[in-house]
């Protein structure tokens, strides 16, 4: 096992980062995964003297294959699982693993892989040892119980949890270890899962840390309504007597959308979370704090104020904001220092005092930054060091992108407003005509600011279009696809490094 360093907190040092997530890697399977081209970026991240690798949630995912849905907010996805080493396991031959090949570079393709992966997998478990000592031990310490039993009732009865028959649908425990009892070896594969997962998380996090690289990881504020979080803990969130929603989470319209967002999460009953001192949220943000170095909660400003929509409504406009739980939920939290702040979307006085109350690093985004407002918060000179600020994040288009999508006026506008904080900051990039080197002054920018931690996604770095986009917020289809055609070169990884070296990051 690698040494591992000491994560500093994020007010010690100026940090630069970059967001890649595990599922965009290169490789010859599908998806990305914890393998050898994992292991490869954070060799060539360190040798660029990055010091933050910012990664999206590492769940299992569900409908729509978004990280932000999963079936289990502690789960790891099993499409990251790297088959190679299971075959070094022997749990897989060479031509099984061969069978899994796919071209490389290729869009991710969800529906090819849930035919072809889990048969593999399960295949891999047939060969595996289930009554050793350390598997046992793994099942017994109850971390993955919910989960597993949830796999286990979705395969073998299907369908969603409030469909499945009335004990197992109230979660009893009568009725839970019957389904333990009756479909053991399928509720120890769903074990098996896990367990392969984060050992390989584990040893690709241990890498990270022994090179001088901290892991940046993502927790959504919402969960699924279809997962063992909601099945498990039905009065924990806004359920009628028949376990359907009352309430469902949302935004409303902003940058991203006209007509909002309906994410159709149940929300929260937190009257009910309050009353029981917060134990399961406080869980969920301490198990956080221990996969990942540092934890950005996503969509932050829910937890001052949240906006729920009624359950069957068709767009976010039919919402209503309500109270959240404020600072009271991180009381004797450990690890506050390592959190940082999603801040973006409709940002009021009551979310920015609760900012300052915690003292959590928000976030700024560069392209929401140049629109001729010189109030605008999102200005390097309108923020101070207490933030991370972004070219762009997964739900932007990639700069290129962005700067495809604007009119001749429009363009010209932005061009000349990135020209004119290049010059207030004595930043030489040469501009081309048609936007090229837009990424490259947007990280520079981003690099020389004041804030403590600057992180510039793969696509910025590598000057991608709009293809390549992670996520449109508000649509269904084409999302969670990207992936690298093979690593960067050796090029892109210089200018990287000696962008850091200027701005002493």
């Amino acid at each position: 096992m690698c040494a591992l360093i000491k994560i500093k907190t994020m007010k010690e040092t100026r940090k630069a980062g970059v967001l890649c997530h595990i599922s965009s890697l290169p490789g010859e399977y599908g998806i990305g995964s914890l393998g050898k081209e994992a292991f490869r970026l954070a060799k060539n991240l360190a040798a660029s003297g990055v010091k933050i690798w910012q990664i999206l949630p590492l769940v299992q995912t569900g409908y729509g294959d978004s990280p932000y849905q999963s079936v289990s907010y502690n789960s790891g996805n099993p499409y990251f699982i790297d088959l190679e080493f299971l075959m070094k396991e022997k749990l897989l031959t060479k031509e099984e693993v061969k069978g899994a090949q796919r071209k490389r570079g290729e869009r991710i393709d969800y529906a090819d892989l849930y035919e072809t992966r889990y048969p593999l997998l399960r295949r891999a478990f047939s060969r595996f040892n289930f009554d050793g000592e350390i598997f046992r031990s793994w099942v017994k310490q109850g971390k993955y119980e919910d989960y597993a039993l949830f796999m286990t009732a979705k395969t073998v009865f299907g369908g969603a949890f409030f469909e499945w028959e009335e004990p197992l649908k109230r979660h009893d425990p009568e009725a839970l270890e019957r389904l333990r009892t009756a479909y053991h070896e399928e509720y120890l594969f769903w074990h098996f899962l896990q367990f392969q997962f984060h050992r390989q998380w584990q040893n690709l996090k241990n890498y990270c840390n022994a090179h001088g690289i901290a892991i940046l990881g993502d927790l959504p504020l919402y969960v699924a309504y279809d997962s063992a979080d909601v099945w498990a803990h039905p009065t924990l969130f806004k359920l009628d007597e028949t376990l359907r929603p009352t309430k469902v989470a949302g935004v409303p319209p902003d940058y991203f959308s006209e007509n909002g967002q309906l994410w159709g999460n149940p929300v929260y009953d937190w009257a009910v979370h309050e009353g029981e001192g917060f134990r399961w949220w406080k869980k969920r943000l301490s198990d956080a704090l221990s996969t990942y170095d540092y934890v950005r909660i996503d969509h932050f400003r829910g937890l001052d104020r949240y906006y729920e929509i009624p359950y069957g409504a068709e767009t976010a406009r039919e919402g209503a904001w309500q109270e959240g739980p404020k600072e009271k939920l991180f009381e004797g939290l450990e690890g506050q220092e390592r959190i940082i702040a999603e801040d973006l979307g409709t940002i009021d006085g009551g979310v920015l005092a609760l900012l300052h109350k915690l003292g959590f690093p928000g976030m700024k985004v560069l392209l929401f930054a140049f629109d001729g407002n010189e109030e605008n918060w999102h200005l390097p000179q309108n923020f101070g060091e207490n933030c991370v600020v972004y070219t762009g994040t997964h739900d932007n288009d990639t700069v290129m992108g962005y700067v495809d999508s604007l009119t001749a006026e429009e363009y010209f506008l932005f061009r000349s407003r990135i020209a004119a904080e290049l010059e207030r900051q004595k930043i030489f990039v040469k501009l081309g005509p048609h936007g090229e080197c837009l990424p490259e002054a947007l990280a520079h920018i981003a690099l020389a600011s004041r804030a403590r931690i600057a992180v510039v996604p793969m696509q910025d770095i590598l000057e991608l279009g709009s293809e390549d986009r992670m996520n449109s917020p508000g649509t269904s289809e084409g999302n969670w696809q990207f992936r690298l055609q093979k690593q960067p070169s050796a090029r892109a990884f210089r200018r990287l490094k000696k962008m850091i070296k200027i701005y002493r990051r």
